[in-house]
């Protein structure tokens, strides 16, 4: 989503009307640049130390499998604050034996 200070950044008129986006187009030239600086500022906390994130694909990393789930939630924690959506079909959770306390 945009914040809405940047919806006149998105705007344009057309012989309908004045219209603007309130969440980024992806058809837009910098999108992908412009993704990356999200995440990088949204889990700059976690980047390195447990995370590793590049444009769509995030890697939630744990010294020990015991620490796994902390990590995991530390990082839905994030994903919930900014409604970030995850695609399910691309999701891996490894050293996770149960993930069904994880409220989507």
């Amino acid at each position: 989503m945009l914040a809405p200070e940047d919806y006149k950044r998105v705007s344009f008129i057309t012989s309908d009307g004045m219209f603007c986006y309130i969440a980024m187009p992806f058809g837009l030239k910098n999108t992908g640049a412009t993704y990356q600086r999200l995440v990088d500022k949204i889990f700059q906390p976690q980047l390195g130390r447990n995370m590793e994130v590049y444009v769509d694909d995030i890697l939630v990393k744990s010294k020990e499998a015991r620490n796994h789930v902390e990590d995991l939630e530390e990082t839905f924690v994030v994903i919930r604050k900014y409604w970030l959506k995850l695609n399910l079909e691309k999701c891996t959770f490894g050293s996770v034996e149960d993930i069904s306390w994880v409220s989507w």
